[in-house]
């Protein structure tokens, strides 16, 4: 079951009002969110990796903060990206790096974005380290896809995220052969021009993408939190002779912690995204509006207190 389509657009545009995500900041990581989001310095954030790398999980780093709409602010996120890269670094933790690229100035410049994600890519490369670009709201998509593919000229230790739920995600996975991305259902508010609203016709075209990118040869990272899925996904892999190493699960810090050392018991990769920061509310009230579990989550942990 589904969250009911007024609360889903109740904490969509919770996510997205300024002034609460500013407030926020203030408030501490309060309603459960220190259950989801892992500190807000790079400091707790190692801690944690280093606790889950123990496990047998390895982990993405992402500093989380969107939509900045200032050169200072994009410029001060750069820098914190870096320090990030350095802090993984000089610790030795199985870790890559996670980010939004409207923190890093893609509202304000495409141009200062590419430039901010040239620091970033390049310094992961010394470091034989991983950048992700997360895929945010369509109006950010093509942007995004277009600055991938100028940094891949130059990067290989780069790629992105498509979400099934786009219509265009079948063409883009075509488009984008041989590139490492993350394959999601999506978790943002989208017309019917532009994406599939139907949960059944979202999960079908979720598996279709998945099986298309394995298929073709490429490093396919699985982020989803939906057991069904996962056991397709073994199951297909096997009687395509897939070999492990060609893909890995993901899924968020906090929630199913049990399947996720399952699947390392099994021999599956398994990676955990492991946000961190002050700017942690929209990413929290987007997932209070993916599943009525996480309300409960959540509700759980305002009254453990």
């Amino acid at each position: 079951m589904i969250l009911q389509q007024p609360m889903k657009l109740f904490f969509m545009f919770l996510s997205q009002n300024k002034a609460l995500n500013v407030a926020a900041k203030r408030w501490g990581l309060k309603v459960g969110a220190s259950q989801v989001v892992a500190g807000k310095n790079i400091e707790s954030a190692i801690a944690k990796v280093k606790e889950l790398n123990k496990q047998g999980l390895t982990c993405t780093l992402d500093h989380l903060g969107e939509f900045v709409d200032s050169k200072e602010e994009a410029t001060a996120a750069t820098e914190y990206c870096l320090k990030t890269l350095d802090a993984m670094a000089s610790t030795g933790v199985d870790c890559n790096l996670s980010l939004k690229m409207t923190q890093l100035g893609l509202d304000i410049s495409e141009e200062f974005c590419l430039e901010n994600m040239r620091r970033i890519v390049g310094t992961a490369k010394q470091y034989n380290n991983f950048v992700r670009i997360d895929m945010e709201d369509h109006s950010h998509c093509q942007q995004t896809l277009d600055i991938l593919k100028e940094l891949r000229k130059d990067y290989d230790n780069v790629g992105t995220v498509i979400q099934a739920y786009l219509i265009r995600a079948e063409e883009d996975i075509r488009d984008l052969k041989g590139i490492s991305l993350r394959l999601v259902k999506g978790a943002y508010k989208e017309s019917p021009e532009v994406a599939f609203q139907d949960k059944a016709k979202i999960d079908e075209n979720y598996f279709n993408i998945i099986k298309d990118h394995l298929l073709s040869g490429s490093y396919t990272a699985i982020a989803t939190h939906d057991h069904h899925i996962i056991e397709k996904v073994i199951d297909f892999t096997k009687e395509n002779e897939i070999k492990n190493t060609q893909f890995e699960f993901q899924m968020l810090y906090g929630f199913r912690t049990d399947l996720q050392l399952e699947l390392v018991k099994k021999g599956y990769t398994m990676r955990v995204y492991v946000p961190f920061g002050q700017d942690w509310f929209g990413y929290f009230m987007r997932r209070m509006a993916e599943r009525p579990q996480n309300v409960a989550f959540a509700l759980r942990g305002l009254f453990s207190k």
